[in-house]
């Protein structure tokens, strides 16, 4: 019996028997220091798998929500279109609904708008583009072109004055600058005794504008909507009107509704059926990625079989003993699973927090590494932006933790169902 007033010893928490036993293993100091070493690495190579992959899916949802931001503040979120063709050209009597489709739930700006080609022609330069007659007033409700002129101001397109704003690319590409005086063509034709003559109208450079697509900057002219009107002999009628919306994501459900509810001579469209290939391209990209970087996860996860087949040979005379003790084949696989799991769950717990450190101070990483390696690694020049962008998701983090999880779980199965075939008799004939 214990003296009175004796301390009573402090009993471990009751664990189950296969996870004491597990961890009591993973804890252990062993002989064979080369068992310990494999398990650091497949622990860090998990660890860097994750963080890589989170990294780049990171970066990956950031350059599309950059380059997304920059071609809607070009192009519109929904589109209404009149048609091309037929009697009747564009939208007419487009006012009521313009101020219909400016009231429509979720839009919170409408604008009309001209559209058309044609040909600019500077000294010996020409050039093919896309001419977008608009309202300067009512234009910076539904995009953000104003803020993207750099040189000169959208609020010179007046009309009857055939200013023309080009963008930067295309200014470069037909040497002319602001106050410079080029000749638009137009498709449409001039009937004439002398036969048929193109339309040709002098405009004058009143602005350039940026906008960091080069898609744009390289193709598209903006002029006033009334001379647009008189250039494309649309008369009154417009080509179409574009709408803004408070939430972007839902352009195609508004897009579906409005078709559905607003009777309109023409067609609507949004900017995800606009831009469908190069975005459907960035998604292909993005999970191809995710494919390549699992891969990795996967070939570090499957390092563990190579560790646990070698700590249950070193282990054989302790797990016939177990054996010899009572201990079922569950149970022995049981321990030699948890050993597995706990070097899986944390190179995965390691990853996760590196990746999303990452993915948060990339800002601060990218021109730490640049310092040191000495090179630009985006250059404002090709790439259009300074700094490389990032957007965290939680749902790409919980994804990859998880299937982290599963492939060090799988990695875990044949070596402890091994170490569960292990024969007492056989195992100790030799100890």
């Amino acid at each position: 019996m214990l003296p009175s007033g004796a301390n009573l010893p402090k009993l471990p928490p009751l664990q189950p028997f296969p996870l004491f036993i597990g961890l009591r293993y993973t804890r252990a100091k062993r002989q064979n220091h080369f068992i310990s070493f494999i398990s650091m690495v497949s622990m860090a190579g998990i660890a860097l798998g994750i963080a890589a992959l989170i990294t780049v899916m990171s970066v990956m949802n950031g350059f599309q929500k950059e380059v997304r931001a920059r071609i809607l503040g070009v192009s519109a979120h929904i589109q209404v279109m009149g048609h091309e063709d037929g009697p009747v050209k564009g939208l007419a009597d487009w006012p009521p609904l313009l101020a219909q489709l400016g009231k429509y739930p979720g839009v919170v700006g409408a604008a009309p708008f001209v559209n058309g080609q044609g040909l600019l022609v500077y000294a010996s330069n020409v050039r093919g583009v896309m001419v977008r007659g608009i309202l300067p007033d009512q234009e910076n409700v539904v995009a953000d072109l104003g803020r993207d002129v750099k040189a000169g101001d959208i609020r010179s397109l007046k009309p009857g004055e055939y200013n023309i704003i080009l963008g930067g690319a295309l200014a470069r590409a037909l040497g002319v600058s602001l106050g410079g005086k080029l000749q638009l063509i137009s498709p449409q034709a001039n009937f004439t005794p002398a036969g048929m003559t193109p339309r040709v109208r002098t405009f004058t450079v009143s602005g350039i504008f940026s906008s960091g697509h080069f898609e744009y900057d390289a193709n598209l002219a903006l002029i006033h909507m009334k001379d647009g009107q008189v250039l494309y002999q649309l008369g009154d009628n417009v080509s179409g009107i574009r709408l803004k919306l408070a939430e972007t994501d839902r352009a195609p459900e508004v897009a579906s509704q409005i078709a559905g509810e607003v009777r309109v001579d023409g067609y609507v469209t949004d900017w995800t059926r606009q831009n469908a290939t190069y975005f459907r391209a960035v998604q292909i990209e993005k999970r191809m990625m995710f494919i390549i970087l699992t891969l990795i996860i996967a070939v570090a996860a499957f390092n563990l079989v190579s560790t646990l087949v070698m700590v249950v040979t070193d282990k054989h005379p302790d797990i016939a003993i177990l054996r010899t003790l009572g201990a079922s084949p569950g149970t022995i696989m049981k321990i030699f699973m948890v050993q597995g799991a706990v070097v899986g769950v944390a190179g995965t717990l390691i990853g996760v927090g590196a990746g999303v450190l990452m993915a948060l101070n990339i800002d601060v990483v990218v021109p730490l590494i640049e310092r040191v390696a000495g090179f630009k690694v985006l250059s404002p020049d090709v790439y259009f932006l300074s700094d490389l962008p990032s957007d965290l998701k939680w749902n790409d983090v919980w994804s990859t933790a998880a299937i982290s999880l599963l492939l060090a779980l799988a990695a875990t199965l044949y070596p402890s169902w091994r170490a569960s075939r292990v024969n007492p008799a056989e195992a100790l004939r030799y100890e």
